[in-house]
């Protein structure tokens, strides 16, 4: 039997993080945990690329036209959308997720969706740096694995 298995090691890898402005309050708590993650498992802060866009509505644009300019082994997006009233929340959760779907299998390049979707503030900030953990780090440390599996194939 053979298996693969990616090794957490990011040194030499080159990732791009498109970052929503929108609640940055925890948006930024997120970047953090992704650059702490980049750096403590080898990678250089010269191989990382922040992009900062407005909301996480404009995150998919940016991540394709980052894809498709190449030098990338990954792209992380991070933002914070929270359940207000009505429904907008759900409606920016779903058709971001699938976008950033859509694109990482039309390009074979790894598109970590770390956009925290809570129904309130405090899921909110747990997931952004307290108990929960950070879903920042969480994604960074997704990419890392599978870019060392994508180059094991």
């Amino acid at each position: 039997m053979r298996e693969i298995n990616g090794q957490i090691n990011a040194a030499g890898m080159k990732f791009a993080v498109v970052v929503s402005r929108f609640n940055s309050f925890f948006t930024e708590q997120l970047l953090k945990g992704a650059m702490d993650c980049f750096v403590r498992h080898g990678g250089s802060d010269a191989d990382l690329t922040v992009v900062r866009v407005p909301g996480a509505n404009e995150t998919p644009v940016v991540t394709a036209k980052l894809v498709a300019a190449g030098g990338y082994d990954a792209v992380i997006v991070l933002g914070a959308v929270i359940q207000g009233a009505t429904p907008h929340a759900e409606l920016i959760n779903g058709t971001v997720a699938r976008a950033l779907a859509k694109i990482a299998l039309d390009n074979s390049i790894p598109v970590l969706n770390g956009i925290v979707c809570a129904q309130n503030l405090e899921q909110a900030i747990e997931r952004s740096g307290t108990k929960q953990g950070n879903k920042g780090w969480d994604a960074t440390m997704a990419a890392i694995e599978t870019v060392a599996v994508l180059r094991s194939i």
